[in-house]
């Protein structure tokens, strides 16, 4: 082997060495794959609402869905997976349930959808002015927890709820809990 072909061949094995610990790093740190269920309205008040604001809070419930899912992709914090491929089951489901209170038929959905979490949403709506946003993350290969949040607002409004989604997901991220 000349000179430079020893140099070259050095280089390179040193280079590459150099690059595992990173490649590595760069694969542990793909994102896990989520199902994000829709919120559920947990609604002591529905007695009291009139139709105007049963209709807000239902446009309510779709915005902050579609938010925790962009919020959760566009921080790289989970891979969101498309839950048409199980809509049907999904619909059969939600005649019966709201998923947080399902006991292991939201798992059935995660393994449908092939996710490594299924995340379950609920808002419980106290009084008028008081209401908590709420979801847990459960493992689909164990069924188990991996964590769960919960954010009080004080306001029925737009801004209030897509405050409440910002602070949850902030929270996550700074405990890194979308790393468990």
């Amino acid at each position: 082997m000349s000179c430079n072909s020893f140099k070259t061949f050095w280089v390179s094995a040193c280079l590459a060495a150099s690059l595992a610990p990173m490649y590595a790093v760069a694969q542990s740190t793909v994102p896990k794959s989520a199902a994000v269920m829709d919120f559920d309205l947990v609604n002591e008040m529905k007695d009291y609402d009139s139709a105007e604001v049963t209709a807000a809070q239902e446009n309510r419930l779709k915005m902050i869905s579609d938010e925790l899912r962009r919020e959760f992709t566009e921080r790289d914090l989970y891979r969101v997976v498309d839950n048409a491929k199980a809509s049907e089951l999904i619909g059969r489901l939600k005649v019966t349930y709201n998923f947080h209170e399902c006991h292991g038929c939201e798992i059935e959905i995660g393994k449908a959808l092939e996710a490594d979490r299924i995340v379950i949403a609920w808002v419980q709506k106290v009084s008028n002015l008081i209401l908590n946003l709420n979801i847990e993350v459960k493992d689909v290969a164990t069924g188990q927890i991996v964590y769960n949040k919960s954010v009080d607002l004080r306001g029925n409004t737009d801004v209030t709820w897509m405050r409440g989604i910002r602070y949850m997901v902030n929270s996550i991220v700074e405990k890194k809990q979308y790393l468990k």
